[in-house]
């Protein structure tokens, strides 16, 4: 299992660091990509993340999934990249696995590929659309090969379902004990 998480500066950084965490943890090769070729990136509250690759060198073929972070300088960034653009219209039409989480939905959008139903970070509906919008209904919302989640607070649970996802029930179990997070999976 392949998933790419691509960091934009501004990007919300429990919500980057829970996911490539609790994929690792999971046993799952997660690339940690840059949009351009600084290998350090500044996140939304002065965090700095050293990545693994470039985004433009990713090709989707090895993909199991992408993965995008929020925050809003982040994710206007994420929405505005050709080549993370591309990817996810490459894994939508391969019927690949896609997820977002807080703003990021809005760049899933840009790109075509969000599905009817969907969840983020509260007031960023408004930059997407009120249609399908599912609020605060659940932690993580999944449709077709589109999953969202909320925001910082929920960022855990949404790697967990990712894990469920790619890894399997047991795996997730295993995970969501040991991280004592069994709030998880009660939505």
């Amino acid at each position: 299992m392949k998933v790419l998480v691509p960091l934009a500066t501004g990007f919300e950084e429990i919500e980057a660091v829970s996911i490539i965490d609790v994929l690792r943890r999971a046993e799952i090769e997660v690339l940690v990509a840059s949009l351009d070729g600084e290998n350090l990136v500044k996140g939304a509250n002065g965090i700095t993340i050293q990545t693994d690759i470039e985004v433009k060198n990713v090709s989707s073929d090895i993909l199991d999934m992408i993965v995008l972070p929020g925050g809003w300088d982040g994710t206007y960034a994420l929405a505005d990249d050709e080549n993370v653009q591309r990817i996810l219209k490459e894994m939508d039409v391969k019927g690949k696995n896609i997820a977002a989480i807080c703003a990021a939905p809005f760049a899933l959008n840009k790109a075509g590929v969000l599905k009817e139903n969907y969840t983020c970070y509260p007031s960023v509906e408004e930059q997407i659309r009120l249609e399908g919008y599912r609020g605060d209904e659940a932690m993580v919302v999944e449709d077709a090969n589109v999953m969202t989640s909320r925001g910082p607070a929920t960022a855990i649970c949404f790697a967990l379902e990712i894990v469920k996802k790619l890894k399997g029930e047991e795996t997730y179990n295993a995970l969501r004990e040991g991280l004592l997070a069994k709030y998880c999976g009660s939505n």
